[in-house]
């Protein structure tokens, strides 16, 4: 008999969240609508892209931490639109002067505009740099095993795969190497790009991932706070069926009562 995957909670960095949904603060309306939406989804950590947007910085343009504030939301500051080591470890250094010391933060080192893909050989070296540093580092990656394992061997707190392509909507495209990278982790897996719908955030949990990071599916949907409220329960739902143990699949029917044992 088959156990039961283990109720382990989400700890990052050694802290513990009862969130598992991780949610950006980009590409909303206004920061009125960004509040709304991240009250809605029920996360506790949010990102931050450091080079798009005002947190301290922009002393005369409204400042996104007046509406999630850093004493009741962990910010996640991330390396948004930087393409090279010295530009992702650059933004990373002024977010913990803007945050006053703040540690915690997401690298991601793109390769390609078209596509966003990850530039995998330096985001290896702005890791390594940024680890030496102190930092405590949530790594975005493609979905391959194998850099999976290196990046947490090397001392990230959590690596973040991607399901596909940054805001393309597409759902986790690659089952397998997602499987793969949770059942061979030794730090929180958590998706990150790619997720559209609802039904893409619980698949991405039903393969046991520790969270799932998105923001164009909710920002972008025609009622973000309500897509926001859909991925809460998405992911709620996802966990409790991956902690359950779901049934295997069959080529064919298995009567729900069975004939076995019956009087005729």
């Amino acid at each position: 008999m088959s156990t039961l995957p283990e109720d382990k909670p989400l700890v990052i960095a050694g802290r513990t969240y009862r969130s598992r949904l991780l949610t950006g603060t980009g590409k909303y309306a206004d920061l009125e609508q960004a509040r709304q939406a991240t009250e809605a989804a029920g996360a506790e950590i949010v990102t931050v892209a450091i080079r798009r947007s005002n947190i301290g910085q922009n002393p005369d343009e409204p400042n996104l931490l007046d509406v999630l504030p850093p004493d009741r939301y962990t910010i996640l500051p991330n390396t948004a639109g930087c393409f090279t080591v010295t530009e992702a470890v650059r933004t990373c250094r002024l977010a913990r002067e803007l945050l006053d010391g703040h540690k915690l933060v997401k690298l991601e080192v793109l390769g390609d505009e078209k596509t966003l893909f990850p530039d995998i050989t330096a985001t290896l070296e702005a890791a390594e740099t940024l680890i030496d540093e102190g930092f405590d580092v949530m790594v975005y990656t493609n979905d391959d095993p194998i850099m999976a394992r290196r990046f947490a061997e090397m001392g990230c707190v959590a690596v973040m795969p991607l399901a596909a392509p940054i805001g393309s909507g597409l759902g986790i495209q690659n089952h397998w190497n997602i499987l793969t990278i949770v059942e061979e982790a030794t730090v929180p897996i958590l998706v990150d790009a790619g997720v559209g719908t609802a039904s893409d955030a619980a698949i991405a949990m039903e393969l046991g991932c520790d969270g799932v990071l998105m923001n164009t599916a909710i920002a972008q949907a025609k009622d973000p706070v309500r897509m926001a409220r859909a991925m809460k329960l998405a992911i709620e739902a996802g966990r409790e069926a991956f902690l359950s143990g779901r049934i295997p699949r069959k080529r064919f029917a298995s009567a729900s009562s069975p004939l076995d044992g019956m009087f005729f």
